[in-house]
């Protein structure tokens, strides 16, 4: 885990940051809707896990910009930039209705990231504990999949004034709509380093990337 410190007083956004993390601490949050038709096309095709080939390009997409991969270190005080952010994903356990955290590392080779994930994923399914570990997993970004439904909106809490910095993302079942396949999801950043154009931008990304890489494997 390697990150560098970011200068307050130079920071591109000090003013904003200031205010929202002193004056007025919230978060934002939105959500829209994503079309995926060609995604989960290509997941039909090649036989692999939509919500894999998704939560790949999600990773992809936070880790091209540095405001997505910034936290607060509490104890210094310090703004922090990590290198690089992974995705904490989940896999549920229909016979308890309980949720085992999966830490994924994010990969940007496609191949290798799918095969480790997956690697991840069979083995949480032998266990039924819950294992958070955020004490070694600081650079971990939420990930959740609500597959049990097509939502049109969801709202993550977090304790007023905990400047919690990581996204927060969620996305739920996708549906047809005029022929095209689109997917609610829920980007929840902090208000202090994000405001509604990052938000915003993080589906702009995604659909970018969504067609560079069917593009690439078609």
């Amino acid at each position: 885990m390697n990150y560098k410190v970011i200068d307050k007083d130079t920071y591109y956004r000090k003013g904003v940051f200031r205010h929202f993390s002193e004056d007025c601490k919230c978060s934002t949050s939105m959500t829209a809707r994503l079309d995926v038709t060609d995604v989960v096309s290509y997941s039909k095709k090649t036989n692999t896990k939509f919500y894999l080939n998704f939560l790949y390009l999600l990773s992809k997409v936070l880790n091209s910009r540095d405001d997505y991969k910034m936290a607060y270190n509490w104890k210094t005080q310090e703004l922090i930039c990590y290198d690089v952010v992974h995705p904490t994903q989940y896999v549920f356990h229909d016979d308890t209705e309980t949720f085992t955290l999966v830490y994924s590392e994010y990969c940007a080779d496609y191949e290798t990231f799918y095969a480790n994930a997956m690697a991840d994923v069979e083995k949480a399914k032998q266990t039924r504990e819950y294992g958070l570990d955020m004490a070694n997993h600081p650079n971990w970004f939420d990930a959740s999949y609500i597959s049990w439904l097509s939502y049109d909106s969801l709202n993550v809490e977090l304790p007023d004034g905990y400047l919690y910095f990581l996204p927060i993302i969620n996305w739920g079942r996708y549906r047809e709509e005029n022929g095209r396949l689109q997917m609610p999801v829920t980007v929840r950043l902090n208000h202090a380093i994000a405001d509604g154009y990052l938000v915003a931008n993080v589906y702009r990304l995604l659909q970018k990337e969504i067609a560079a890489f069917v593009g690439s494997n078609s």
